[in-house]
């Protein structure tokens, strides 16, 4: 009796350690598999904000970044910057800025970046806004509306290299015929800086793949 309850409990740890490093096996292969796929979206960001698609276009959307009072935050101002220079170079006949503000008292980040775009040596009657915006899909959504009240067919999206693939996404889902350039100057120099910005745009993609905001 001892010796079949024996080899009973000896049967039953076999079994269990079986499924055991089955399970270990399984989550192993699934963590590998979660870990290339994020590995391959990261890389993909990164080639896709590494190319410069600017062409001939309407106008230059630049997507919203922190206004500090009626200054731009640095990373805010290297994308105003490389949208005055792709108007001074004739690529963009127009500047059409975006976002709001985050307290009401403040100037909208758009109004921030018109006057700076305008020190700059760029004509009012050649810049655009709009003050609603707070997130990447609002700046595009807003964008779209107001190339479309000024008859504006084409843009070229303006931001941080990371920034893009996200973006491109969006406005090839919202219809708008728009390429990406890149800020050559992006404030995020460090591996730090860009990997804590890269792990966010590869979950923000993931969030927008899944929920479409």
């Amino acid at each position: 009796m001892s010796l079949t309850s024996g080899s009973a409990r000896r049967c039953l740890g076999a079994v269990k350690s079986t499924r055991i490093r089955r399970l270990r096996r399984g989550v192993g292969i699934l963590t590998l598999l979660v870990a290339l796929w994020l590995g391959g979206v990261a890389g993909w960001i990164v080639a896709f904000g590494e190319a410069d698609h600017s062409r001939p276009s309407d106008c230059a959307i630049v997507l919203g970044a922190a206004a500090y009072g009626s200054k731009p935050s640095p990373v805010f101002a290297e994308r105003i910057n490389h949208a005055v220079a792709l108007y001074q170079a004739g690529t963009v006949k127009y500047l059409l800025f975006t976002g709001g503000s985050v307290i009401e008292a403040d100037q909208s980040e758009s109004a921030v970046a018109r006057s700076h775009a305008i020190a700059a040596g760029v004509p009012a009657s050649a810049i655009f806004t709009e003050s609603q915006s707070r997130t990447t899909a609002q700046n595009l959504i807003q964008a779209k509306g107001v190339m479309r009240e000024h008859g504006l067919k084409s843009a070229v999206i303006v931001s941080d290299p990371l920034h893009l693939k996200r973006a491109a996404s969006m406005a090839e889902d919202l219809g708008i015929d728009a390429v990406t350039s890149p800020t050559p100057t992006s404030r995020y120099r460090t591996w730090k800086m860009k990997a804590g910005f890269l792990m966010r745009e590869v979950l923000f993609l993931h969030g927008y793949w899944f929920t479409g905001k």
